[in-house]
């Protein structure tokens, strides 16, 4: 029996489609940006993590590789199949459930592919807050967000995605269930299996379930855009609204004047800010009160008075509606489609102690431009926690892909050289997947590649599990 009929067998007819044949490659077989197409043997669908068990078990005994999926809305290509034609993608979107809220543990327990906006809904629902958020919140799975230890905009106060996480279920490279979702918060007996799986991409195993950190729904939130002079100044707001605001500080989100120039020409809905858009930066500063909003108000009034009197704000204003809230944060959310929307770039998702940026910013900026003379960056990102989306468009009026096709390795080097250079990360929260992998030698010692080959030959020795991704093999 072909492994196809067999993979029919165990997951249905209706769930097992194979690829894009001729007439070019399936939308489950290239990323969501159309840049990077590979070619599957087959897409399955399971639809019970016992089903996710048994096709592994068929393929590890068939020895054909797996590519495990959620949304697809990742950038580093370590969600979609080589071009082989000889893997399995394992899209996990029948995962959907949420099987438990546990209200006096404040905790979620949520199969892999349920959408992070369903999510929300249903937690806002309970009456708690799951502070987890991305511009792709309407696409993105929870396993995904497990598996690339997502960040987004409130890592600044809640951590990344392995901070808000208390337990997994996951399916080994051998078709094993291993399930731990008590969402105990203390736990010693042993090595952190939870975390190994946190950040794999799915290269050890598949996450089918999670659970998850809730938290209480804060009494007010307020929200206010601020204009700068500087990079520089940006760092010294974001002291101080730590200093004044505390723990209230959920979000401090850095744009540069290109990439919000960007949101005005391609997105000419998305309703603006209502002050000038021509200074060099900007921040999205998010305060979540557990008092009042009268207080939280006059905390972040307060704040950006006394930015504006320094020097370090040259222009603010704070939402006064819901609607105001959501137009001010759609632009720093319509960011990617915008810059998508400019055309092809050499996109970075970088970390950086967050004292070195400004110094980064000026260092890398002028090694750019010296290279190539006329280059566009557009520089935006959560500066409150160091990650930065350092993208380089091509000089205006140039074709964007005939100048990444010369320049876009050397362009890389000069950014990822910065980094190293001020002690930084050349991935924040995108992953390694298959397109950054040939960074990790020049970027990791060999003492931590070492370390990371064992782990994955010890849970995966035949190498199966989205081979090619993070430490290669396969």
């Amino acid at each position: 029996m072909k492994l196809i009929d067999r993979l029919s067998e165990i997951v249905g007819v209706a769930h097992v489609v194979t690829g894009g044949g001729p007439e070019g490659p399936a939308p489950w077989e290239q990323d969501w940006r159309g840049r990077s197409k590979g070619r599957a043997l087959a897409m399955v669908r399971p639809g019970s993590t016992a089903e996710v068990a048994d096709v592994v078990k068929l393929c590890a005994a068939e020895k054909v590789s797996i590519v495990p999926q959620g949304g697809n809305t990742g950038l580093v290509d370590g969600s979609i199949p080589d071009t082989s034609g000889t893997q399995v993608v394992m899209n996990l979107g029948r995962l959907k459930a949420v099987r438990s809220i546990d209200r006096k543990n404040m905790t979620i327990t949520v199969e892999a592919g349920c959408i992070l906006q369903s999510l929300h809904e249903v937690v806002e629902d309970a009456g708690f807050l799951f502070p987890l958020s991305l511009a792709a919140k309407g696409s993105c799975t929870i396993g995904g967000n497990l598996a690339t230890n997502a960040g987004g905009t409130q890592v600044v106060r809640y951590g990344n995605a392995r901070s808000l996480c208390l337990g997994l279920e996951v399916v080994t490279a051998s078709g094993e269930i291993w399930s731990a979702l008590s969402g105990l918060r203390k736990d010693n007996t042993g090595y952190d299996l939870r975390d190994l799986f946190i950040g794999s991409e799915g290269t050890l195993g598949i996450i089918t379930a999670a659970t998850m950190q809730l938290y209480p729904r804060a009494a007010s939130q307020l929200t206010a855009w601020a204009a700068l002079p500087s990079i520089h100044a940006a760092l010294e707001l974001l002291e101080r609204a730590r200093r004044v605001l505390s723990a209230s500080l959920t979000g401090f989100e850095l744009m540069g004047r290109f990439p919000v120039s960007m949101v005005r020409q391609h997105l000419s809905d998305q309703r603006m800010p209502a002050l000038s858009t021509d200074d060099p930066y900007f921040v999205l500063i998010e305060c979540s009160d557990a008092e009042s909003e009268s207080h939280a108000r006059s905390l972040v009034e307060g704040l950006l008075s006394d930015a504006i009197e320094s020097g370090e704000v040259s222009d603010a204003v704070v939402a006064e509606s819901l609607s105001q809230v959501r137009d001010l944060w759609e632009v720093r959310e319509s960011i990617p489609l915008a810059a998508y929307k400019e055309g092809l770039m050499a996109a970075h998702d970088i970390s950086l102690p967050i004292a070195s940026i400004p110094q980064f910013v000026d260092v890398t900026e002028s090694r750019l431009l010296e290279a190539f003379p006329g280059v566009r960056i557009s520089n935006f990102g959560h500066l409150g926690d160091g990650n930065l989306h350092y993208n380089v468009h091509a000089p205006s009026g140039e074709s964007a892909a005939e100048f990444l096709r010369r320049y876009e390795e050397q362009i890389r080097q000069i950014v990822y050289d910065s980094v190293h250079q001020f002690a930084g990360s050349f991935s924040a929260e995108h992953g390694i997947g298959r397109l950054k992998l040939h960074w990790m030698d020049s970027y990791k010692s060999s003492v931590e590649l070492n370390m990371m080959r064992s782990i994955k030959k010890a849970l995966d020795p035949s190498s199966l599990m989205n081979p090619g991704c993070v430490v290669g093999g396969g």
